[in-house]
């Protein structure tokens, strides 16, 4: 049977010290990542000549793969330059998502469900994904719910991780939503099923405390910073449902659209907000470098 090696969009993937274009067949029926789920990957943009945090992210796979029990063969510092080699394949039009990962291709001896740390293998793959930074969503509450560190392994950017969200986000869109926000085990909000979330009252900015049940996220980090440094009051904390039902204004950030407004939780209308808007500005200008407007 032929192997389908297409890709949705340009792609180009660096796998044993080459460069393949479209989706190159990497793991087998065998390999520990097909039938036992070790794998792990991080995601950075590049958009306009610019990888905002693309240090970060590189940096953050790598410990992925050591909170996996695998190795982190690759450098951080050598995930970023191919990262910026692989930019240069493509028309630089549209904006690309930078996708390092690694995964294991046996278990350990004697116990097959681990795996061998010895065995990691390493891609990165880019390919082209354009923004969607400011688009307003629709969030509903979902009936499912974020792990605990002790139930799976929230300290990695795993793909073992991923089923769950995409089952809140088929859940969600069922009822004409776009995402979902979601809970923790113990029932306090914990970000939506693909983001970071934050809310406004009373102009003070409130985001979920990291409790390790999350992806605390980069672009998170960075917009809490920046909101600070402009004089706003921002606060980690643990939140509620009726916390954000009571909310001035929701938006999100996350890698991939950076910064968005919500418009709409379960049957609450809302309005894109001055916060949300000063978020994005800032995280813009200091992404290509500009001074913030006063």
């Amino acid at each position: 049977m032929a192997v389908d090696t297409s890709a949705r969009t340009p792609t180009w993937t660096f796998v044993d010290g080459e460069w393949i274009a479209g989706n190159p067949p990497l793991i087998g029926p065998v390999s520990h990542a097909m039938w036992l789920g070790s794998t792990v990957f991080d995601g950075a943009r590049w958009f306009d000549g610019i990888a905002p945090d693309l240090d970060l992210h590189c940096r953050r796979v790598n410990r992925s793969a050591v909170a996996m029990g695998m190795a982190a063969t690759v450098p951080a510092e050598e995930i970023e330059r191919l990262a910026l080699e692989g930019v240069k394949k493509f028309d630089g039009k549209t904006a690309i998502y930078i996708k390092p990962m690694y995964w294991a291709e046996h278990g350990q001896a004697g116990s097959v469900v681990a795996p061998d740390a010895a065995s990691t293998r390493f891609a990165l793959c880019l390919f082209e994904a354009p923004m969607h930074t400011a688009k307003p969503h629709s969030l509903t509450l979902s009936p499912y719910r974020r792990p605990t560190p002790e139930c799976a392994m929230t300290d990695a950017k795993t793909g073992s991780l991923y089923p769950n969200s995409g089952r809140m986000i088929v859940e969600a869109r069922a009822r004409g939503f776009d995402n979902a926000l979601v809970r923790d085990m113990n029932g306090n909000v914990a970000e939506t099923a693909s983001s970071n979330v934050f809310m406004v009252k009373d102009g003070v900015v409130f985001t979920p405390a990291a409790n390790r049940t999350f992806l605390a996220g980069i672009t998170r980090a960075r917009v809490i910073g920046l909101l600070r440094e402009a004089g706003h009051d921002v606060r980690e904390a643990t939140l509620s449902v009726e916390d954000f039902m009571g909310a001035d204004e929701i938006f999100t950030t996350g890698n991939y659209s950076k910064v968005a407004p919500v418009n709409r939780l379960d049957d609450r209308e809302l309005q894109e907000g001055p916060v949300a808007r000063k978020a994005l500005e800032l995280y813009m200008d200091w992404a290509y470098g500009r001074k913030a407007a006063a």
